[in-house]
């Protein structure tokens, strides 16, 4: 599998922040949309696949299909950012800036956005044969998650809210495990193993994926479903952009960094000593 160790590969995810921080607005926008195009795609697939024969096992295993495929194709997730970009400024590496930093994220959003949406109509139109009929039985499961998952957790408050913001957390902490995963290999079948677990235990577990959402709801407002865009927004995506944000960097990125990149220095540290009146020099380790 030519497999990378951990300071190998945790010091290609600061070069990869950095390539991010610093790329073109042309090339951020046409990535970025792509990959929630792509992503959005694959959830299509695995609530289909779920949906036609019942098993939600299935749907989760089918649904990393995307998410191999855009990230093979350099595209760029906003969950994916949200791990990487940041070490590029914990590392002072030359053009990061928070500036930067925040305009990469504002554009991999939007992009997202875009992408994920025009799937979104496309399979609306699929389901409902151009909006002539009413939505098949694919589409309205589509229209009932978006219900479940904002005016459900709306039902709870403040203890919605904060099931909503873990299950952000949790979410990205499997998708950026599967983003640097793919950094351990340098083989595609090694990349795509390494991918594959991680993103598939976050589908079948319900966590909540900020760009998956950005399909599942605007397709379930098409199809009928009854909440608002505010219900979306305040219920679902902003708390869970936050908990992808939070996971993804906290325990993901930081902590690779912090033990493989920055790792403390366990070298003797010589100090001085006297015996029968000559001073020498002895080396003792580290926080002895």
């Amino acid at each position: 599998m030519s497999y990378l160790a951990p300071p190998e590969f945790a010091t290609k995810m600061v070069d990869a922040g950095a390539a991010k921080i610093t790329m073109s607005t042309r090339d951020t926008l046409i990535r970025s949309f792509m990959a929630g195009a792509i992503l959005a795609m694959g959830a299509a697939l695995a609530i289909t696949v779920t949906v036609q024969t019942g098993n939600a096992l299935l749907g989760a295993v089918l649904f990393p299909v995307g998410f191999c495929m855009l990230y093979l194709l350099g595209y760029d997730l906003l969950t994916g950012v949200f791990t990487l970009v940041p070490l590029a400024l914990i590392d002072r590496r030359p053009g990061a800036t928070f500036t930067g930093l925040l305009r990469n994220w504002g554009l991999v959003f939007v992009g997202n956005f875009a992408g994920a949406f025009m799937v979104a109509v496309l399979m609306a139109i699929i389901v409902t044969t151009g909006f002539a009929t009413d939505p098949d039985e694919v589409g309205q499961r589509l229209g009932t998650i978006g219900e479940s998952r904002t005016v459900g957790y709306a039902e709870f408050g403040a203890s919605g809210m904060l099931t909503l913001f873990v299950r952000g957390v949790l979410c990205n902490w499997m998708v950026s495990t599967g983003v640097v995963g793919a950094m351990m290999s340098r083989t595609v079948g090694g990349k795509v193993i390494a991918m594959w677990m991680p993103v598939m235990l976050f589908f079948y577990m319900g966590f909540e994926h900020s760009i998956v959402n950005m399909f599942l709801f605007p397709a379930g407002l098409l199809l009928g479903g009854e909440f608002s865009v505010g219900d979306y927004l305040v219920w679902n995506e902003i708390p869970t952009v936050l908990g992808n944000l939070v996971g993804g960097f906290t325990f993901v990125g930081l902590m690779l960094y912090a033990t493989h990149v920055r790792t403390k220095d366990t070298s003797p540290t010589p100090i001085d000593v006297t015996k029968a009146g000559v001073k020498e020099r002895v080396s003792v380790p580290a926080g002895k």
